[in-house]
């Protein structure tokens, strides 16, 4: 299924002269890992105690910061020798933690219903633990769509730029949540299954 995950590699390239600029600077993966997450919870702290509508315009803002934050981590350890365990264990729970921690608040803002909210983030994590558990049954680490990471971000972005503009917040946005609901169900799913395939395709082709 199409993921806004499939640009990853257009937006890498994009990001490759930064890389090599912040590797020879001293900087390492892990700190900017960890920076992605500090950015999460800033954002997230000020949604809860900010009141009115423009500070929802962060959301855009830092969410792109965060996917590009995201993509570096992965170049600097992968493209710079930086990978390590404590890395990859940064990166899985940093992704969790940020989402939690930048969506959550929202269920506590009256242009939200706290219902499919926490169900958006509780499933989230249950769509990034589906992909991990691909590797430990021996497939791959798995980012099949339709609702991964970079989507839920984009989604989310796209929320707080119309509501931060302005758009009225009603019954439209209960069925956009709704939808993202039933989206990170169908990704738990297509990710599940797509481990399979990848360990029974390997099985026939031994």
């Amino acid at each position: 299924m199409a993921s806004i995950y499939q640009l990853k590699p257009a937006f890498q390239g994009v990001l490759r002269p930064l890389v090599r600029a912040l590797a020879r600077a001293g900087v390492t993966a892990n700190q900017v890992t960890l920076a992605a997450v500090a950015i999460a919870f800033a954002v997230g702290a000020a949604l809860l105690v900010c009141e009115g509508r423009a500070i929802l315009l962060l959301l855009p803002l830092a969410l792109f910061l965060r996917m590009a934050l995201n993509a570096i981590d992965g170049m600097l350890a992968r493209e710079h020798g930086q990978a390590s365990r404590l890395g990859a264990i940064l990166n899985e729970l940093g992704d969790v933690v940020a989402d939690a921690a930048m969506y959550l608040p929202l269920a506590l803002r009256p242009e939200f219903a706290a219902m499919p909210l926490v169900l958006v983030v509780l499933l989230a994590v249950i769509v990034e633990m589906t992909g991990v558990i691909g590797v430990q049954v021996g497939a791959s680490r798995r980012y099949d769509g339709p609702f991964g990471k970079s989507d839920r971000a984009f989604a989310f972005g796209a929320l707080g730029l119309a509501l931060g503009l302005g758009a009225p917040a009603g019954a439209w946005l209960d069925v956009m949540l709704w939808l993202m609901v039933a989206l990170s169900a169908a990704t738990i799913l297509n990710r599940a299954r797509r481990a399979l395939l990848e360990l029974r395709s390997g099985n026939d082709s031994a």
